[in-house]
This record gives C-alpha cells, structure tokens and sequence, in this order.
C-alpha cells in the first residue's frame, strides 16, 4: 500500500480537486491523506482569534464568509442535485458547529476543534465527489487512529493497531482517504501534529502499517539545489538520504517539514516529494541512500537571532556549557548552530519569545552579546572527514560576505554559515554560481 499526501493547493478548488484523479489509481492500494483546502486553516484560526478574544461579532462574521465559499465549493464539485445536497449536508452541520461556539465559553480546547474543521471538510466532500462519478472509496477518520501521548509525540503503536483494524474492516477496498494534521490526544481531547501537520500523519502512517512508499504531492517538483524564487536556474534533486533532506527541510526547504522525515526514516519507508501540476515530473526519492561526493543542495533560514556569551570562567572549566543549554531547555528554546572558543560561546535561535528571560540568566556567565536580523546558509552534501575540497569552494563562494558563525563537522552532511540577512540573496546565488555553475 501507498500512503499519497495531498496539500492545500492541491486540493484548492474544485477543479484541482477533480484532477487528483490524474494521480489517484482507485485500482491500486492507497491511503490518500488530505490538508484543509488552501486558505481554511488562516480563516479557522482568524475565527479562533476572535473567539478567544471575545469578539463574537467579527467571529460570526468570518463564519458566514466561510461558509458562503463553501457553498460555491460545492456546487461547483457536485453538479448533480442528489450529490449536491449530500455536500451542503455536510457543510451546513460543520458550519452549525462554527455557529454554536459564538454562545459557549471558547478556550484552546475549543480552538483545537475549530482547526480541525478544514481537514474534515476537504475529506468528506472529496469522499462524496468520488462517490458521485461511481468511484468506491473509504472515508477513515484520523481521530479514530491518529493519537499523541503524554509528551505530545505520536504512538505510533496506537495507530499500527487501530488503523490495520480499520483497514481489515474494508479489505475488500483499496482507496482510502482520511485527514492529515489532526489527532488526538493522550487525554483523548482533539489535537493537532503543529509540527509538519500533513506532511507529519503521512510519514507516520506509513511507518504504522509499513507502506511501499509515501508520496508528498505538492505544487513543486520536489526539493531544488537551491531556492527558485530568489536563484535562477535551480533543478530539481533525484535523491537524497534522509539525512540531507531533514537538514534541508530545517534550514529552509519549504517543501517538506523537518519532522515528516523522521518516522520513514526510522522505519525505511521510501518517501518522494512530487509536483501535483506535473505528475510525469521525477520529483526527489528521499532513502538511506545517496549519491557520494557531491554537493547536493543549499537553503537558507531567515529570523536568526546570534547570542555571544564571553567568560573567563570558561577557561579550562568543565559543566560550562552544560550550564548555559540549561538556560534554553528551561525556557524551552532551541539552538540551531553552535560555536566555542576558549573564552567564549556562540549560538543562535530562531524563537526569541523568552529572549529578555535568556539573557537575563546568561548574564550571571560573563558578558552577553545580542545580534538580530541573521540568516543561516546551510550547504548540503557528502562532507564526510575523508571528502577534501568541498568547505573551500564554499567560503570561496562567501569571500565577498561577511561571515558571522560557521559550523562545520557536526555531521557529514552540512557546512552552515551565519549572515546577516541583508546579503542572504547575494550569498545563495554567490554560492549556486561557484558549486553548480
């Protein structure tokens, strides 16, 4: 069986809606994971903020405005009255839901409900559609089999049993679909992945029932050697490990969120990230495997923020540094590269919510140094200790620009260097011209 994840955009209008068909072989073993049709999910949680806000008003007002889209939705999707009617039933009990929460206290209980409207909509009304041009499918819901435990990771073991149960309710099909992003729980209250969202449930689902492969359908033909909107002259990549596309994906990689590459990584569920406007694209294979000795790719991470911790104590000190991450675990803040010298520590964030806290406890350490407005350019390829030549044609790429941090070593995949964001631009295509030029 194939897990096949479809995004937003993917399933944006009625139209493209339609033409997953292009893709979808209800002949063949799939679970086909869907997003909220483009644009739900900003007005669900412009919804929730004006509940949470008590701004009744303007929360049934975003209501109604969504609720009118979904009408026109569905009488483009379904033409046929008797279809048709199915779709506005389905609509209308959602949006009563919507309408309910205006008289009742709204708290983020409430709010992760709201969310997970978008998914359930875009499933059902797929799901009916199919059935209105004499397709059989099965509609299985997320909540059922998709959980978190007490650490909000996902149980996978939760999903392996309660989803192969479903699916053996149904042998005699072979289409299903079901939501992405949405879950439940350790308390069995309606949650969310946040992390990855969709992306995230179909890597899980594969891992769950080992599928032949995960498909991420979006609307790029997989992940390019640098970014398109800012160089001109990127292609595609053919594969990756896993290792080089999460390090891709965390550094700026749009495409594919970081997260989503850990569960088929773990259990060696091939995934491909493919272009739903041109299905016959090749796209990227993401396996344990890769292609040796070459650079494969270069991505960028904007809203960095560089904090330099200088001290004396550090000389020859042992359970420094160890001091100093304790200050960001317990403000829950993580570091994205990492530099020392004898006297002094270097790092950087990329969340800066509890800032003035961090630095007023890194303050008691030595001198504290705050920089804003960097980015991270993060190089990827095959850096292994036995590779030579490939970090000087970087910093050669870079000898115009002035460099702030760089790590090199940390894996033998990446060589990232910190910038301050105004030569990001210069730097990214700087590098394309000197590494694949």
């Amino acid at each position: 069986m194939k897990i096949l994840k479809f995004g937003g955009t993917s399933v944006g209008s009625p139209e493209r809606m339609t033409k997953l068909l292009d893709i979808i072989d209800p002949n063949e073993e799939q679970i086909v994971v869907l997003s909220a049709v483009s644009g739900t999910t900003n007005s669900l949680v412009e919804i929730s903020n004006y509940f949470l806000a008590g701004d009744k008003k303007n929360g049934s007002t975003a209501v109604e405005n969504l609720y009118q889209k979904y009408k026109d939705f569905v009488i483009e999707l379904l033409p046929a009255a008797d279809f048709q009617e199915m779709g506005n039933e389905v609509i209308d009990y959602h949006f009563s839901f919507l309408a309910v929460l205006t008289n009742d206290i709204f708290t983020s209980i409430e709010e992760k409900v709201v969310l997970a409207q978008g998914e359930l909509l875009s499933t059902t009304l797929y799901h009916i559609y199919l059935k209105s041009i004499g397709i059989e499918s099965v509609l299985l819901p997320a909540l059922d089999f998709m959980k978190t435990d007490e650490d909000n990771e996902p149980d996978i073991p939760f999903t392996t049993k309660h989803l192969t149960s479903l699916l053996e309710e149904h042998k005699d099909n072979k289409l299903f679909i079901t939501q992405g992003y949405i879950c439940r729980n350790s308390f069995g209250e309606v949650d969310n992945l946040r992390r990855g969202g969709s992306d995230y449930t179909a890597s899980l689902l594969g891992a769950a029932i080992l599928a032949e492969e995960v498909q991420i359908w979006t609307d790029i033909d997989g992940m390019h050697n640098n970014d398109p909107r800012i160089v001109k002259g990127t292609r595609p990549i053919a594969r990756l490990s896993f290792d080089e596309a999460a390090e891709l994906a965390y550094f700026g990689a749009k495409i594919l969120h970081p997260q989503s590459v850990f569960p088929a990584q773990k259990y060696k569920i091939p995934v491909r990230l493919l272009n739903t406007m041109e299905p016959s694209a090749a796209g990227t294979l993401i396996t344990h495997d890769s292609e040796k000795g070459k650079i494969k790719s270069i991505a960028a991470k904007d809203g960095i923020t560089a904090i330099r911790i200088q001290s004396s104590r550090m000389l020859l000190a042992y359970g420094f540094l160890r001091r100093v991450f304790e200050v960001f675990e317990r403000y829950k803040t993580p570091i994205d590269m990492i530099t020392t010298s004898e006297v002094a520590v270097s790092l950087t964030i990329d969340e800066t919510a509890h800032l003035p806290q961090i630095i007023e406890e890194l303050e008691s350490f030595g001198t504290v140094e705050v920089d804003t407005n960097h980015s991270i350019v993060c190089v990827v390829g095959d850096f292994g200790s036995e590779k030579h030549g490939f970090a000087s044609r970087v910093l050669e790429g870079l000898k115009h620009i002035p460099i702030r941090m760089i790590s090199y070593g940390g894996s033998n995949y990446n060589v990232s260097l910190l910038i301050l964001s105004e030569y990001k631009t210069e730097a990214l295509r700087s590098l394309h011209n000197r590494l694949f030029e």
